[in-house]
Order: C-alpha cells, then structure tokens, then sequence
C-alpha cells in the first residue's frame, strides 16, 4: 500500500488525531468521501453538448479571424 507499513499508517493517524482531535475525524472522513464521490461522478458524466446554432458559429469564428 504505497510503500507505507503499518508503524507509518499508525504514526500518521495519531499525528491527525492529535492534530484534529477526534470530534474532527467524521467530519473530515465524510468530507473526504463526499470529494471522491463527486470526483467519481465528474470523471463518468458525459461532456456537455454544444447547441450552437451553426451559423453562429460560423460568424464567431469570422469575427476572432478580423
């Protein structure tokens, strides 16, 4: 797992409690997952679809070239 053993797992977690106390932990732990997830949903959504009329597409692309 990353390289870390099981004494730097340990000295991480009680370097974060100490840190955060522990009415912290859910808190962060819950804000951490609600991250991922929403990361999760981002990366599966399809790409939003452009509705762009093609005329005026055309004429955007006109008007940067002037």
């Amino acid at each position: 797992m990353f390289g870390l053993g099981m004494s730097e797992i340990l000295i991480i977690l009680l370097i974060v409690v100490f840190i955060f106390g522990y009415n912290k932990l859910p808190e962060i732990g819950s804000g951490l997952g609600r991250a991922i997830q929403n990361f999760k949903k981002a990366t599966n959504e399809p790409e939003e679809i452009d509705v762009t009329p093609k005329d005026k597409e055309k004429e955007k692309t006109e008007e940067k070239k002037d």
